[in-house]
């Protein structure tokens, strides 16, 4: 016989849905499920009621996402601590590495060009966000701010402590391993900045029009033809050239951590490109060309 299932907010107790002739048999999954489709799908604020399944009376639920923040503040807040801590390191403030070595400088070249690409990354992602990227979600969650800064802020921090330390020691390799990582960073975030362009490119200004990124007369952009994401293959190529470049443990550290992420972040973009397009390139992979 049929159950009948009536769902309740955990903290009202008001009723969000009554699931009718529901099997006995069913799992609580399948009940979720059930409520899920119930509910029906989450609109865009693009959407027209017109063109909506609705017949002459429409019924929207409405969900609140708790305290909102942008994302142009969230990005400004996360990438200027950075570049503001990795200088109070380098310029060796008070209070950090002992009286002695006070705003001394390191006699060592790579520390001094280390601190010049990383300040230069830092710059270049404030710069996009103000006048390159178009951000398809006005919010995020107030939340995320401060576990963005906990982890860009924390291993600035951290690396930048060992890279400007006065025992600091050169890379094994000496000036042919700096050389070589140099031009890896380079390269990379050459790459990066291409891809940010050629994504702002796709989507007018006020729009949040969805298309498939192709390459473009770019050479940069012609990594399109094996990955969906490259903009995430070249911002982990830069740090894995600038681990190279400083020998330094917590920014390889950091550079796996954040592969990890923009892995996740890459393969959900790929299923999102794949569901809605049907003619979308098959030999592409979500972040690394034939394996990722």
């Amino acid at each position: 016989m049929c159950k009948h299932v009536e769902i309740l907010d955990a903290k009202t107790r008001e009723k969000l849905c009554f699931l009718d002739k529901v099997e006995p048999q069913a799992t609580i999954a399948e009940i979720k499920n059930l409520f899920t489709k119930s509910q029906g799908k989450s609109l865009k604020d693009e959407d027209v009621l017109q063109k909506l399944p609705v017949g002459t009376t429409a019924t929207f639920y409405f969900r609140d996402l708790g305290a909102q923040i942008s994302w142009v503040t969230v990005f400004l807040t996360e990438y200027a601590g950075p570049l503001f801590i990795y200088l109070l390191f380098y310029f060796r403030v008070p209070f950090i590495y002992g009286h002695k070595y006070d705003f001394t400088s390191s006699r060592h070249t790579v520390v001094h060009l280390a601190c010049i690409c990383h300040s230069f990354h830092y710059v270049k992602r404030l710069l996009e966000t103000l006048f390159v990227h178009r951000f398809s979600h006005g919010t995020m969650p107030l939340r995320n701010i401060f576990k963005n800064c906990t982890y860009y802020w924390g291993f600035a921090a951290w690396m930048a402590y060992y890279i400007n330390h006065p025992l600091y020691t050169p890379p094994s390799y000496g000036a042919q391993q700096v050389k070589l990582a140099l031009a890896i960073f380079v390269i990379c975030q050459l790459g990066n900045f291409s891809i940010h362009m050629a994504l702002r490119d796709l989507r007018p200004a006020g729009s949040k029009t969805r298309k498939i990124p192709y390459p473009t007369k770019n050479p940069f952009t012609w990594l399109f033809l094996l990955v969906s994401c490259p903009n995430y293959t070249y911002e982990v190529g830069s740090w894995i050239g600038f681990a190279i470049m400083t020998q330094c443990l917590p920014v390889a550290l950091f550079s796996l951590v954040g592969f990890t992420q923009m892995t996740i972040w890459a393969k959900g973009k790929h299923r999102s490109y794949l569901k809605e397009f049907r003619d979308y390139p098959p030999l592409r992979m979500p972040i690394i060309p034939f394996l990722l």
